[in-house]
């Protein structure tokens, strides 16, 4: 009985990493070497190909050959980044659950220096790695720009992380990341809901060590000018309905309200300043998705500041009047900017 309790000690997985794949084959390799390379050794690497057109599914299955912690799911159709790690979340078997891009890396102690944070820190739900930021080529360019803090209560975590004051790069016990899976209602942003929910849900959040290498692309989604970009308004009403549907306090209701109503005028900036790139399609349906929630805004939540402020004022139910303050807002906006 005694080595079979040992045996069964041994076969519990501490961390498991999700790595949803798409076309990744270019910077795969060092992704999984670095997971390969981690000093804790009892992990899960769960890895999703999306339906990637390239060879990633053949490196995949290499490394699966090399070392049978990782573990290969293929899917058949492409259903975007959320959906893949739902599916490998499905399968995690660890302690505590982290994500790890496929073109990103993790320093050799990054999942060790996590661990020892909750072993050291019995309330603590979720710890944050220690961004560095990465060229494309993989060399860093520099910190994460965030105050230091040695621990945050859950709320406070989820209220810095609405103005990214803190990161969203992290590794949360499994109870909470079962419990809250990822948003897929976009293919994009939706998953910046999961990570506040998270950090929302958690008794305390630390930091550790452990270094999470970002890599920026400037040809990303986040960063070219594209329709999908509107989308951040579904991931924003989305992440309401889960607050609704959580029960959380009216003043975190207000205070994501106001964080909607930016985004709002935010994307109004993006449509003025890119509309000449969008095709026409493009543009109705990004200037209607503006309207579409302008409407829904629940005024009686805006900071009164909003309601007097030129370029913030709703000026409900006149959406007429609002574009035409938008439109001299950024135009005022832009003339500033060229004569200063």
């Amino acid at each position: 009985m005694g080595d079979i309790k040992e045996k069964d000690k041994k076969e519990e997985i501490t961390v498991s990493v999700l790595v949803a794949v798409y076309n990744g084959e270019k910077y795969l390799e060092q992704c999984l070497s670095s997971l390969l390379a981690q000093t804790l050794q009892n992990v899960q690497i769960i890895c999703v190909d999306d339906c990637s057109t390239d060879s990633s599914l053949v490196i995949l299955h290499k490394y699966q050959q090399i070392d049978d912690r990782v573990e290969v799911i293929h899917l058949e159709k492409n259903q975007g980044q959320g959906h893949a790690r739902n599916v490998a979340l499905s399968q995690a078997k660890g302690k505590y659950i982290c994500f790890l891009d496929s073109d990103d890396t993790l320093s050799a102690d990054a999942l060790q220096s996590a661990v020892a944070v909750f072993e050291n820190h019995e309330k603590t739900d979720s710890v944050l790695f220690h961004v560095v930021y990465c060229n494309s080529e993989g060399e860093p360019t520099g910190d994460y720009p965030m105050n230091s803090f040695e621990v945050m209560p859950g709320r406070e975590a989820f209220e810095n992380s609405l103005t990214w004051k803190i990161h969203g790069i992290y590794i949360v016990r499994a109870s909470i990341h079962q419990q809250y899976p990822y948003d897929e209602t976009c293919r994009t942003y939706s998953d910046d809901n999961t990570t506040r929910i998270h950090f929302y849900q958690s008794r305390e959040v630390r930091c550790c060590d452990g270094i999470y290498y970002y890599r920026q692309h400037p040809a990303s989604v986040t960063h070219c000018v594209s329709v999908s970009r509107f989308d951040y308004l579904k991931a924003n009403e989305s992440m309401k309905h889960q607050l609704v549907s959580l029960g959380v306090e009216e003043d975190v209701l207000d205070l994501y309200e106001n964080v909607r109503w930016l985004v709002v005028i935010d994307l109004y900036m993006f449509y003025f300043k890119n509309r000449g790139k969008l095709s026409e399609a493009d543009r109705n349906y990004g200037i209607n998705e503006i309207k579409r929630v302008w409407k829904g805004i629940e005024l009686s939540r805006l900071n009164r500041r909003y309601l007097f402020k030129f370029g913030y004022i709703p000026f409900r139910p006149f959406w007429t009047l609002f574009r035409i303050q938008e439109e001299l807002y950024f135009a005022l906006r832009k003339l500033i900017k060229k004569t200063v």
